[in-house]
């Protein structure tokens, strides 16, 4: 496999402030899938990097660097396949996307776009082509509704950080639960779980050059329990003995998309992240809509950010 999809990963000093990559808990880290030639098995690619979960054969989590200006257009090619860098027992291939009841789309948790950036065409090509890897996988609902989940990096981008020539850095993970349900479906004579939560975390800088964060959440709990894809998890916790983990999980059921403060996001995924400025502290979550804007000739132009891309965001505290 050639080598040249696996150079400059996530990078910590993309913006005017180090942005480390998640810490994981002690569990988390012996858990840890092995990347060849890797000491600390992160798994770069080009300009996102990601770590797996050994026992789940999922992301903990996958970072990546987005700029705005150097971003290119280039044709997509959907040419999913494993990582010979990470053992194939680590990470599912098609065999869990082609498996009896599973009604579930390769859920890119870095997306194609968000790295599809550089000095050229070919590189920024080579860069999207790099988010088809099942490592950067994780399975969800076709009919998520993933509208506002895939808007939030361009708002961001588009309100905030253009002002600081359009750079932010993204986290974006599943929540990696014991309270995960079944797939109903063994595959390769396994059972898994699926996770029901993904979380995000755009990093960026503002005029007075300070970084912020901020957090979000989506669930497709109700669409995967509503077809039959999954089964409750089998060993429950009795009433008054559940953590607070387990009690924010239980929150989040609809197929929708919440603004959270980290801390929400650190307690559910069990990783620790860059410390930073948040717009959005409420121990409360909201619940996003997003509203299309009629972008007329006349306001193309503009300098309303919120114009220029064509929709708003209702709700979100930034």
């Amino acid at each position: 496999m050639s080598t040249e999809l696996f150079i400059s990963g996530y990078r910590t000093n993309f913006l005017n402030a180090a942005v480390n990559l998640p810490t994981l808990n002690s569990k988390q880290s012996e858990d840890l899938a092995p990347v060849d030639g890797r000491p600390d098995n992160v798994a770069e690619y080009i300009n996102y990097s990601l770590q797996v979960s050994a026992s789940r054969g999922f992301p903990y989590y996958t970072a990546s660097n987005i700029d705005g200006v150097n971003f290119k257009k280039a044709p997509r090619r959907d040419a999913w396949r494993t990582d010979q860098r990470i053992s194939r027992e680590h990470q599912w291939g098609p065999e869990l996307y082609r498996a009896d009841k599973s009604d579930f789309d390769k859920g890119h948790m870095t997306k194609r776009e968000d790295v599809q950036w550089g000095d050229s065409i070919a590189i920024a090509s080579k860069a999207a082509d790099a988010t088809f890897f099942y490592t950067n996988a994780v399975p969800q609902h076709a009919q998520l509704n993933q509208q506002i989940w895939r808007s939030l990096e361009d708002y961001v981008l588009h309100t905030e950080a253009r002002q600081h020539d359009l750079l932010i850095s993204v986290f974006t993970g599943p929540v990696l639960s014991k309270k995960d349900p079944w797939f109903v479906t063994p595959v390769k004579n396994r059972r898994l779980q699926l996770p029901i939560l993904f979380w995000k975390i755009i990093y960026f800088t503002r005029k007075d050059g300070s970084l912020y964060r901020v957090g979000f959440l989506m669930s497709q709990s109700s669409l995967l329990f509503s077809e039959g894809i999954v089964e409750t998890a089998i060993t429950e916790k009795a009433r008054g003995e559940e953590t607070e983990e387990d009690q924010l999980f239980m929150e989040f059921e609809e197929a929708d998309t919440y603004q959270v403060n980290i801390g929400t996001i650190e307690t559910l995924s069990g990783l620790q992240f860059a410390k930073a400025s948040e717009p959005f502290e409420d121990s409360r979550s909201i619940r996003l809509v997003l509203k299309e804007i009629d972008i007329k000739e006349s306001i193309k132009e503009s300098n309303n950010a919120y114009e220029q891309i064509g929709f708003r965001i209702e709700g979100l505290q930034i």
